[in-house]
């Protein structure tokens, strides 16, 4: 009886040892696995050429359209870009609360996150907000964050950098220097040491292109903010890539633009994205987007449409391009009437 008691405790320790061991070892390549994926997205993120910061459409009643919007998403992946920024200027985050917000992060990343690289724009004035937006996207499954720096409420530089510290360190983060919106420049005092963090993919860059050359031969990625210095940027300067606008409406000749350089093509689409910026973004690409049928004509206020003169410039702008290489159909004057502002 003593023997088989032992022979049987015996067994029961080995059988436990065996599956704490196995249990140690799935553990490990749970973690190798997610090192692994972290390391393919990093990888995605940096060899990323264009972003669209894509636009948000509305139903008439003023809340988020997510048919139409998947439709201009499965758009840009079809014209090939890299990756989208949800919720950012140009799709209106700064009008949404935060449960849209990140709904429209979870929707996008529940569809499309095998197809396109999801950006979340879970930035704020507000640290706080900030953090608790950018850990519920990347609970979501978002593959990286835009992150700006404290805006009307400025703050010092010391407080910019811990502010961008504590968001660095809950995942990979594009930073944002628009100073045009913000009122504060992140210098490359700021930016340089910042760089160093594990978690920083590099900078949405408004301030030119001499900035972007300085930062790209530290090694320090750049995306140009400027859609008209974008070509430039990349070619000329060593830009990553653009971060763009104008590729809501343009998304293939975007690309191309990124792709190789294209002096000819640069150029001829200068008009057409100046026309995008003759008002304050996102007014004009929303107005472009109605045009063309791609969007309901429903504004979320205080954003209102392009006027009658400027609807007319971008009327032959847009009509000049080939069919088929802009968002939407054969563009039209919007109908007064049909205006929804909500």
């Amino acid at each position: 009886m003593y023997l088989i008691s032992n022979t049987t405790n015996l067994q029961v320790i080995q059988s436990k040892e065996s599956s704490e061991l196995l249990l140690f070892y799935v553990r490990i390549l749970a973690l190798g696995i997610r090192i692994l994926v972290k390391m393919q997205i990093n990888e995605k993120l940096q060899q990323a050429s264009l972003i669209t910061a894509i636009k948000t459409p509305y139903l008439e009643t003023g809340e988020i359209d997510l048919a139409t919007y998947d439709t201009l998403v499965e758009l840009q992946i079809d014209a090939g870009v890299d990756g989208i920024i949800v919720g950012g200027t140009t799709g209106e985050g700064q009008l949404m609360n935060w449960e849209e917000h990140l709904m429209l992060i979870a929707h996008t990343v529940s569809k499309y996150k095998q197809q396109i690289l999801v950006i979340g724009n879970t930035g704020s004035n507000n640290t706080r907000e900030a953090v608790k937006a950018t850990e519920y996207g990347f609970a979501t499954g978002m593959d990286a964050a835009l992150q700006i720096n404290p805006y009307y409420g400025r703050t010092s530089i010391e407080g910019v950098v811990k502010h961008f510290e504590k968001v660095l360190e809950i995942g990979p983060a594009f930073i944002y220097n628009v100073p045009g919106r913000t009122g504060q420049d992140l210098t490359p005092d700021i930016i340089e040491p910042l760089s160093k963090h594990k978690n920083f993919i590099g900078v949405k860059e408004c301030a030119g292109n001499e900035r972007i050359a300085h930062y790209e031969k530290q090694g320090i990625a750049c995306w140009s903010g400027n859609d008209d210095e974008a070509h430039d940027a990349r070619h000329l300067h060593g830009a990553h890539g653009v971060i763009s606008v104008t590729s809501n409406i343009v998304p293939k000749l975007f690309k191309s633009l990124m792709n190789e350089r294209n002096d000819d093509l640069n150029q001829s689409l200068q008009p057409l994205i100046s026309w995008l910026f003759c008002e304050p973004n996102p007014i004009a690409i929303n107005t472009a987007l109605m045009m063309t049928g791609a969007v309901k004509p429903v504004f979320r206020l205080p954003y209102v449409p392009l006027s009658t003169p400027q609807q007319q410039q971008g009327l032959q702008l847009i009509s000049e391009l080939a069919t088929g290489s802009y968002v939407g159909n054969v563009p039209s004057l919007l109908d007064s009437e049909s205006i929804i502002l909500c």
